[in-house]
């Protein structure tokens, strides 16, 4: 088994490259609160170009977004290197890395050092991310291995999740002492039948030193489980929360209608794809950010809408004075109308102002 042995069924790889694109087509914008009003703030650069591929080929925000999403989808983590920081200490370049060159040293649940390519980093200069993540385990896992853990319904499923990282011609995992070496082999034999039976009992693996724990087989565990539970197209996307028709799976009731592009939009971003977005905005505005202002995804900017629909929007809100019809051209990408286009809607539609004399009090007709 290879660390891709999971993405063999299409539809994991078609669900995993629907959310990355999405993600890339969402700038990000940055506010601060004023009252209780956002107030739109100039972008840092690092949320604009935040690495370098070579000089003079910088890495854009949307790239960096859909590359780690990928990794954030497939293994649960995404990991990086903040090679710059500004002067506030906030990362100005952050590297991505692949993740099969990290590991992690783990004390008390909680993550002391990183070694990335064998060499030990310092946890303020790592950038991290992960998502389905579960209590006292300081990493996230992938979709599919999260729901290995987490679907109980027979003694099969619950037997597969202590048994996850069971493999055959080779170790299922690395144990390390982080500090020193372990010249005596009976020592060396104890304390791996100590922590073999803890972590099948699924209890905490307890120990003197600091140790360094290194899956090898958790992409081929994932794979078998697909295999094994024989899942179905269908299911495999509810794993990865995509709507299968939206990467050309057949659902149990046929083909799914809409009635306008913008609902079927807006239940992706909002029932499926929302939470992703959300720890997304949080990890950024935390780390990134000054505490006083705040990363924002900007979701409307996939959020097509069908030229009817979108019409009759801008109509609604100039006509609830929410926007002004300058400010619909804008989204338009239109320029302000000149004296010389309102003359003609005069001439067409009658005056752009009725006579206050001849204006009826309100009440009355």
């Amino acid at each position: 088994m290879t660390a891709t042995a999971a993405r063999q069924q299409s539809v994991v790889w078609a669900a995993q490259r629907l959310r990355a694109d999405l993600l890339s087509l969402m700038p990000v914008d940055v506010f601060r609160k004023v009252g209780r009003i956002n107030v739109a703030v100039p972008t840092p650069q690092v949320l604009q170009t935040p690495s370098m591929w070579a000089d003079g080929q910088p890495m854009t925000i949307g790239e960096w977004l859909s590359t780690s999403q990928m990794d954030l989808d497939a293994h649960g983590n995404a990991f990086g290197v903040i090679r710059q920081v500004d002067g506030l200490g906030k990362p100005a370049l952050i590297d991505l890395v692949k993740i099969d060159t990290v590991s992690c040293t783990v004390r008390d649940n909680r993550i002391v050092s990183y070694r990335i390519g064998g060499e030990k980093t310092d946890p303020r200069f790592v950038w991290h991310e992960r998502q389905f993540t579960i209590p006292g385990f300081p990493l996230g896992l992938s979709p599919i291995a999260h729901a290995a853990l987490s679907i109980a319904g027979s003694a099969g499923a619950q037997k597969f999740a202590t048994d996850w990282f069971a493999s055959g011609a080779m170790p299922s995992a690395h144990l390390r002492n982080v500090d020193q070496a372990i010249p005596d082999p009976t020592k060396a034999l104890m304390i791996k039948q100590h922590f073999l039976e803890s972590t099948t009992a699924g209890e905490p693996f307890v120990s003197g030193k600091d140790w360094e724990y290194k899956p090898l087989t958790a992409k081929a565990a994932e794979s078998g489980f697909i295999e094994q539970m024989q899942y179905t197209d269908a299911a495999l996307t509810r794993f990865f929360g995509v709507p299968g028709d939206m990467v050309d799976v057949q659902t149990s009731t046929g083909s799914v209608t809409y009635a306008n592009i913008t609902q079927r939009n807006m239940q992706l971003l909002v029932m499926n794809m929302g939470g992703a977005v959300k720890r997304r905005e949080d990890a950024i505005s935390t780390r990134i950010l000054p505490s006083a202002r705040f990363a924002k995804l900007n979701r409307s900017a996939v959020l097509a809408m069908d030229p009817a629909t979108r019409a009759e929007l801008f109509k609604i809100q100039i006509e609830s004075r929410q926007i002004a019809p300058s400010e619909a051209r804008e989204l338009e990408d239109r320029v302000p109308f000149t004296e010389e286009q309102y003359a003609e809607f005069d001439r067409l539609f009658g005056s752009r102002t009725s006579n206050p004399s001849n204006t009826p009090p309100v009440g009355q007709s």
